[in-house]
């Protein structure tokens, strides 16, 4: 039991960046589009979304959002009526961005802060897979510095660097063999740095028509030094060295991306993307302790995820002047295979709905608000490494603001 509680330790970090992990959560214009965004010219998140349209911006941009996730899942164990729910925590995805280029240069370069994968979960102590997970706090921020240049009047390219910096806090009861003994109890935390690139390609067909191709790089976070604690009572505590450093390198997956935009007229704006996350890549997790025991051994285990797929619609509707007005919604498949499903996100096939609006209170400001419902599917798994077996049901929650000062 001891040594599969470790093994689970290490598979915790990199499981949690299945497709339930990947926030998506970039721009408070194009989630209120349902997050279509790569060909489109909204503002500086197309540093983000697109590179390669940052040099077709007509204006140069500063911005910030914030858009607080609230995810809620329920578990009911096989043979049980017993509903276990995660407790009301709030994660806080952010984004900011600068563009800048000479009004009349074919260049603009950009800036882009932001917090693709991360989540929060806190399942509580007392909880059927307690053993499992008790509660993850994870976070990853990339900087990404960008350069863009219009090639022709229709077509311009743009690239950005990628720096990760990512930390994860995890923690989980430890099941002894004195059933006299106090519950033990594992805390796994450690931050690390990755890198890797955004590049785009942007095509305006003159004709009301846009397109956007662009691909995210997969970011190897390496994990070099990391420290796991473990409490315990002091008869097994030589089975868990305490403090203990550990290594691991914990995979983002890369994106692919298509999209199309088309102006309708001069009130609406419509909008297409289709997404191919590449977790195909990701074949298996080592994770290295620097003290051994026989509880505690180094593992190799396999994950086998599939690709993931998300396909997104969205509209803008020009209601006013000074407020546009936004909806969308879309799909997304899940990466995590049968038998691999785990409480720090019970990922499934998700539906999502979105709505925004802005705000121009005058020529250089836009407010933004944004909200999002995902639905996911329920699941009813047996993990085929805890054996934690039950029904997931899951939704999540997304308000969102942002303020964009643009000359």
């Amino acid at each position: 039991m001891k040594k599969l509680l470790l093994l689970l330790l290490g598979l915790a970090p990199a499981m949690s960046f299945a497709q339930g992990f990947q926030v998506n959560l970039e721009g408070q214009k194009q989630i209120g589009m349902g997050h279509t965004g790569t060909a489109l010219l909204l503002d500086g998140s197309s540093v983000f979304f697109n590179p390669g349209a940052v040099a077709n911006l007509s204006q140069n941009y500063v911005q910030a959002g914030v858009s607080p996730l609230m995810f809620k899942s329920a578990f009911v164990p096989t043979g049980s009526n017993v509903q276990y729910n995660t407790a009301d925590k709030v994660a806080p995805p952010f984004n900011a961005y600068a563009v800048w280029g000479p009004k009349a240069a074919r260049w603009k370069v950009g800036l882009g802060i932001y917090t693709p994968f991360g989540g929060l979960t806190d399942w509580g102590n007392n909880w059927a897979g307690k053993y499992t997970l008790t509660s993850l706090d994870l976070k990853t921020i990339f900087f990404q510095p960008t350069f863009s240049i219009k090639l022709t009047d229709m077509i311009s390219v743009g690239a950005g660097f990628v720096y990760n910096h990512g930390s994860v806090n995890l923690k989980r009861a430890i099941p002894l063999a004195d059933a006299n003994s106090p519950q033990g109890e594992a805390e796994l935390k450690g931050g690390g740095n990755g890198f890797g690139f955004n590049a785009g390609v942007f095509i305006d067909t003159k004709t009301g028509l846009t397109i956007g191709v662009t691909h995210r790089s997969k970011v190897n976070t390496k994990l070099n030094d990391g420290t796991a604690y473990f409490r315990v009572p002091q008869n097994v505590q030589a089975s868990f060295p305490s403090p203990n450093a550990f290594s691991a390198e914990l995979p983002l997956a890369a994106t692919t991306s298509l999209g199309l935009g088309y102006t309708l007229n001069s009130k609406w704006l419509l909008a297409f993307d289709a997404n191919y996350v590449h977790f195909n890549s990701y074949k298996q997790l080592a994770f290295d302790y620097a003290q051994n025991t026989p509880a505690l051994q180094d593992t190799r285990s396999p994950r086998n995820y599939t690709n993931a797929v998300s396909l997104r619609v969205g509209a803008q509707y020009k209601a006013a002047e000074k407020l546009m007005l936004r909806a969308g919604g879309g799909y997304a498949s899940t990466p995590v295979k049968d038998g691999y499903v785990t409480p720090e996100v019970p990922d499934a096939n998700r539906q999502f709905y979105t709505v925004g609006l802005s705000y121009l209170p005058n020529k250089h400001f836009d407010l933004d608000l944004s909200f999002e419902y995902e639905h996911l599917g329920s699941r009813t798994q047996t993990n085929i490494e805890t054996q934690l077996s039950g029904t997931f049901k899951s939704n999540v929650y997304i308000p969102g603001i942002a303020l964009v000062y643009h000359w």
